[in-house]
């Protein structure tokens, strides 16, 4: 079990002054099996009134609006959470049953349906249908092809933004977290497996002594379900979602749950400014 701290502080520089903007800020983590929230707190500036919700998909949101003429927007998210190892089960359902399964709610039939930036390319897709084809049960297959989309694209920073697709990423070879995370849910769901992106971080360093404080930076996996539940995986860098993973937010894909995400009126152009600090307390 690991006791993090994390400090993530983002927001926009602008040309000049901004007359309003309207924003959402998805960047605090929520408690569940495997994570428990001790502290969280959301800094706005300039100083304003925000709306908290939690979203259709389970995530936190701060909606908020800022009227008076700025120059910069700047949001801090301070949490403190507890997270320890979730390694995949071993039990799983059949391909049959797992298509079955599938019918029966809301959450695993809107995972199943590719998305813009989802959609493999056809070279994905039968690499799926390879390992699928060869593979005894769902459960074997999912962890086969995250592990086989790791394999093929070389973690790369620069080489795609944030509106990249799976393809974008593809015919590069390359890409961030992100894109591996969407290549990797295209794959799956090509197959029949649902499968959801989850953002949040990863302690980048597993031997870190309590009270070191490192730098980080958000990060993206997969959750892809089998029998029975959901089960998270990291492909970007082929490991089980551990004690070093904060869960933050789920959804189709990067576009249901940006950190940040909002319009201004003003002059154009807009610098994006992002640090993520991670200490470990315990």
């Amino acid at each position: 079990m690991n006791r993090l701290r994390i400090t993530h502080k983002t927001g926009f520089t602008y040309g000049g002054d901004a007359t309003a903007s309207y924003n959402e800020a998805r960047m605090l983590p929520v408690s569940f099996d495997g994570q428990l929230v001790i502290a969280s707190h959301l800094d706005i500036s300039p100083v304003n009134a925000h709306h908290n919700y939690v979203d259709y998909w389970g995530t936190r949101v701060a909606s908020f609006e800022i009227l008076t003429p700025h120059r910069e927007l700047s949001i801090t998210a301070n949490s403190v959470v507890e997270v320890r190892p979730r390694p995949l089960p071993r039990e799983t359902i059949s391909w049959a049953e797992l298509a079955d399964a599938t019918d029966d709610t809301t959450a695993t039939v809107e995972q199943l349906a590719e998305t813009r930036l989802t959609a493999p390319p056809e070279e994905v897709a039968a690499l799926a249908r390879e390992i699928a084809g060869r593979s005894p049960d769902p459960m074997a297959a999912a962890f086969d092809i995250c592990l086989a989309i790791g394999d093929a694209v070389e973690y790369v920073q620069g080489v795609t933004g944030v509106h990249s697709s799976a393809a974008d990423a593809w015919d590069h070879r390359k890409g961030v977290c992100q894109d591996i995370a969407h290549l990797a849910i295209g794959a799956l769901r090509s197959v029949g497996i649902p499968a959801r992106y989850v953002s949040g971080y990863l302690h980048p360093k597993p031997d870190a002594e309590i009270g070191e404080t490192v730098a980080g930076e958000s990060h993206a996996w997969v959750e892809w379900y089998a029998g029975p539940g959901w089960h998270g995986f990291d492909p970007t860098n082929s490991i089980e979602i551990g004690d070093r993973h904060v869960h933050v937010g789920r959804g189709r894909d990067y576009n249901d749950v940006p950190p940040l995400r909002g319009v201004y009126a003003g002059p154009f152009g807009s610098k994006l400014f992002v640090t993520v600090e991670i200490t470990r307390e315990a």
